[in-house]
């Protein structure tokens, strides 16, 4: 008889380098397999054929799995010239596309330049947007194209880090949202020469950084005990909201439901701690000096 594992409370992030071919989704059953959590989820799918930065929550992380979500990324891309594709990457049916266009780099950056700022963007047909319940890339398995809605994102900066005439090699820094594919077919479009996504890489998640990233094979070479230093605390990615330290009583009527009357105390998100400086979750002001609980930590454990 096959054992049943035992689920651990471990709680908090941990930062892992997906490799190129691995989906995020198998990325994350080597986790739970690692790390046996009560709950586990990754935030922002990275396609296989995508490598780089895969944030894993583990635990109670998984409470506030979305203010990562919300985070903007930074990507490296590199974009094949002449060339543009079914699935707007190397996955799809590549198609030729003949020009006479003679690249210069002032071209290439006086085109790129017309991205950077508030652009609409079309969701590409191969992704997990739905539509009617349905992801749109099974739509396009069955030969389908379904009309999308443009969506708004916003690229903060796009630099050129390499040039030749058949590849491009930028990076990226966007909002949420923003699909590197619809980028790279449309900065093809518009040098006129056609373009798909050779490669990406996730180089950052708000101020999470790929260099603190672990390989999984890594990973998998520490016993499950020693492997539990590499797991970040909750509060790691929280940092951007400033911090509250409250008394034992205010700890307690905040878990009770009640609103704390905190002088000066101006609107925004907040970190809670109790009175032993243990994270205890967030709470969120929306007038000016009252405190109220958005999400807690289950201390009963």
């Amino acid at each position: 008889m096959q054992k049943k594992s035992i689920k651990l409370d471990v709680d908090g992030l941990i930062l892992i380098n997906k490799p190129y071919g691995l989906s995020s989704n198998h990325a994350l059953t080597r986790i739970k397999k690692k790390f046996h959590p009560k709950k586990a989820g990754h935030t922002g799918t990275l396609d296989p054929l995508a490598c780089g930065l895969l944030p894993i929550c583990l635990g109670q992380a998984t409470k506030f799995s979305s203010y990562l979500l919300d985070e903007d990324k930074t990507y490296r891309a590199t974009l094949q010239l002449g060339f543009t594709s079914t699935t707007g990457d190397a996955e799809g049916e590549i198609i030729q596309q003949p020009h006479t266009i003679e690249l210069s780099k002032n071209l290439v950056l006086h085109t790129m330049d017309s991205f950077k700022g508030e652009i609409r963007q079309t969701p590409p047909m191969f992704s997990a947007l739905k539509v009617d319940g349905k992801p749109l890339y099974k739509y396009a398995r069955e030969g389908l194209e379904i009309e999308r809605k443009t969506r708004k994102v916003i690229i903060y900066k796009l630099l050129l880090l390499d040039f030749t005439d058949e590849e491009l090699t930028i990076e990226v820094n966007c909002s949420k949202g923003t699909y590197i594919r619809s980028l790279a077919a449309d900065i093809g479009n518009q040098l006129g020469t056609g373009a798909y996504l050779k490669s990406l890489t996730r180089i950052s998640i708000g101020e999470l950084k790929l260099a603190d990233a672990l390989e999984l094979d890594e990973l998998d070479k520490f016993t499950d005990e020693k492997s539990h230093k590499f797991v970040q605390p909750i509060d790691s990615f929280l940092k951007k909201f400033n911090a509250i330290q409250l008394s034992n009583l205010q700890t307690q009527l905040l878990k009770n439901g009640m609103t704390l009357e905190l002088n000066d105390l101006v609107k925004g998100i907040y970190r809670l701690y109790d009175e032993n400086k243990h994270f205890i979750g967030l709470g969120q002001c929306k007038e000016i000096g009252s405190l109220k609980v958005q999400r807690l930590m289950n201390t009963s454990q």
